[in-house]
């Protein structure tokens, strides 16, 4: 069924005014993303539909699966319409209630409702909109901009991205805007890249226009390969049309029919969404030939990466794409000028090419509003780490990591001490409590030595080694390396090899200083951002936690009790018992009773024999009366 102008027109109208309104319907959505699904919820899903049958409550209820809410930490998540009653952490068991409770009698459902960490009952929700949110402090500061739809749509179902004002501005870019007018909207968005660098979206697509040549691509990075990173993902996962817009729009910008989205194949979610979301586009005629009766012509195909983290690097990418290994090439020239099969093409990341959409829809003007005065509009971060609610985070330009960290995501777990926070994955650096007030922006990052990167963000606390996590990056990019450049190759083994020697308790003083410098020379000489880059967890860590090396280089020490090599786990035997129940934990049965019973002990107390200890530190986990140290 191929539209014209009109009839996605009408068909806009009538399924906005039919979105979630249905009289005597109760809409509960569920979440669908990955982490939930893994959390059984198809199951969930499947017994939802069940119960409402077997209830007799089926011509009442309406069973909506979804992309992700946001708050991982409390998945999955249910949300019941027209009553926005919000659920965590729902079972399949639960859905008997849900229905009979929750639609029956139109009730809520107190113990599924989100409580405050400290168990404290949280705000209610109005009851009102589909995409309103609870109003609980995960929730507050957002700003669900490129998530505007995640949590909120079916993103299987075309019609629901349309009710929602999806391909609206779609509609001015093949039919009222010229080229340099698209481009010029998008140059008052303000909008720079998000996959790390922070480019001008507008000046990259200028620079692909200009380029001569008949033939032009438009690439899609969802090549997403930074430890404890899942926006780009989500995104596709629950609101794949926006980036099959955003790519119709770029391709309408600089003159391209053509378009790739490069997807690691270890996202089968995203890939079967993706997929359907073409086929739903090309049915419905907005890609192909004459979208919209326009004249204009553009198409998208898959193409399945293995998961190499350089693949993420543009030039790579396109070796990658043309059947070639996945190695960086020097520029210039640049992609915009030749690319793809020597093509002027252009590649920008998921995040930013969602956020297209809402520029052209609602004007440049809207989104320039929002963030700081070099930074505008939102961010994505996928928060994990030691926080008391992990989850995908959307935050306008200018929000600080302590906004981030302490309000939304609710403070360090377990009553910890905050000890750092990583920005922009393996190539970011670690940055301080002393820096919690730094505002999230391109600038701002890149001063203080981390980076924005695509949006990574763990956090740590004082049981985490800044040594050891360093070490865990490099080792990570040594692996990634493709070896091209040897600043890179060389380099990151000679930095792990110096970071290895550390935390073995090995390391001199004068190791911090061949860390620096070779660090710099990486920097310096590198071949791609992958090598130029590597080196920043290892110089923040140098830089913020020196004392830290210092202890691990001097004393043999970490405080953290990560470095095996460096614990040395003893049993005070004036504070031991006798209960033995450390030795019947030790695997290496390395802990046995002391030979002879001291003056006023019941029983002998332990000791552990330090030559056979693995240091798994069992012993020191099982002992609750605090005979066990750790040094």
């Amino acid at each position: 069924m191929s539209l014209t102008l009109e009839g996605l027109r009408a068909l806009r109208s009538e399924k906005k005014a039919a979105f979630r309104t249905a009289k005597g319907v109760h809409y509960i959505v569920t979440c669908a993303g990955t982490a939930c699904q893994s959390n059984k919820g198809e199951e969930i899903y499947r017994a939802l539909v069940d119960e409402a049958a077997k209830q007799g409550l089926a011509d009442q209820v309406r069973v909506i699966k979804t992309g992700c809410f946001g708050f991982c930490e409390k998945g999955p998540i249910v949300k019941v319409l027209p009553e926005n009653h919000f659920y965590v952490e729902v079972k399949p068991e639960d859905a008997a209630e849900l229905i009979s409770v929750g639609v029956g009698e139109g009730k809520e459902i107190t113990r599924l409702v989100y409580k405050n960490p400290d168990g404290s009952p949280a705000p209610r929700a109005e009851a009102g909109g589909h995409d309103e949110l609870p109003p609980i402090g995960f929730y507050q500061k957002q700003m669900r901009v490129v998530l505007r739809n995640c949590g909120v749509i079916n993103p299987e179902d075309i019609d629901e991205y349309i009710a929602r004002d999806g391909y609206l501005g779609l509609e001015k870019v093949l039919f009222d805007w010229t080229q340099e007018q698209l481009i010029d909207e998008v140059k008052a968005s303000g909008l720079r890249g998000r996959g790390g660098a922070g480019f001008p979206t507008w000046m990259k697509w200028n620079f692909a226009k200009a380029a001569p040549g008949d033939v032009k691509y438009v690439i899609c990075n969802a090549d997403e390969g930074d430890p404890g990173a899942y926006m780009d993902r989500s995104t596709i996962e629950g609101d794949p049309h926006s980036v099959i817009e955003g790519m119709i729009t770029a391709g309408k910008a600089i003159g391209a029919h053509q378009g790739f989205v490069y997807i690691r194949a270890e996202y089968p979610l995203a890939v079967r969404r993706l997929e359907i979301a073409l086929a739903q586009a090309k049915d419905y005629g907005l890609l192909g030939s004459n979208i919209l009766g326009s004249g204009f012509a553009f198409d998208i195909e898959i193409r399945l990466g293995a998961g190499a983290f350089v693949c993420g690097e543009e030039t790579a990418l396109i070796k990658s794409i043309e059947g070639n290994r996945g190695m960086p090439t020097p520029k210039p020239p640049f992609p915009a000028n030749k690319g793809l099969w020597q093509k002027p093409t252009i590649i920008n990341n998921v995040e930013t090419l969602a956020n297209i959409p809402v520029v052209t829809a609602r004007g440049g003007a809207a989104l320039a509003k929002v963030g700081t005065e070099k930074s505008k509009g939102t961010k994505v971060f996928a928060l994990t780490g030691k926080v008391q609610n992990s989850g995908l985070v959307e935050v306008p330009m200018g929000t600080t990591l302590r906004e981030i960290i302490f309000e939304i995501g609710g403070g360090i777990k377990n009553g910890k001490k905050f000890k750092g926070v990583q920005t922009g994955g393996p190539s970011g650096g670690i940055l301080t409590d002393a820096l919690l007030d730094t505002p999230i922006d391109f600038d701002s990052l890149t001063a203080n030595g981390s980076m924005m990167g695509s949006g990574g963000m763990i956090v740590m606390d004082e049981d985490d080694c800044v040594v050891d996590v360093a070490r865990f990056y490099m080792d990570f990019c040594v692996d990634e390396s493709c070896g091209k450049c040897s600043p890179c190759r060389i380099g990151t083994s000679q930095l792990l090899g110096i970071l290895n020697k550390i935390t073995s308790g090995n390391g001199e003083e004068a190791d911090l200083v061949n860390l620096e410098t070779i660090s710099k020379a990486m920097a310096k000489a590198s071949l791609c951002a992958l090598g130029q880059t590597a080196p920043n967890p290892t110089l923040s860590t140098v830089k913020n936690y020196r004392e830290e090396y210092l202890e691990h280089i001097h004393d043999k020490k970490c405080r953290a009790g990560k470095c095996k090599k460096l614990l040395r786990y003893r049993i005070d035997s004036a504070k031991c018992v006798g209960c033995g129940m450390c030795a019947k934990k030790c695997p290496a049965n390395c802990i046995s009773a002391l030979a002879e019973i001291p003056e006023g002990k019941k029983r002998a107390p332990f000791s552990i024999d330090q030559a056979a200890c693995l240091k798994c530190g069992e012993c020191f986990n099982t002992c609750k009366f605090g005979a066990v140290a750790r040094a």
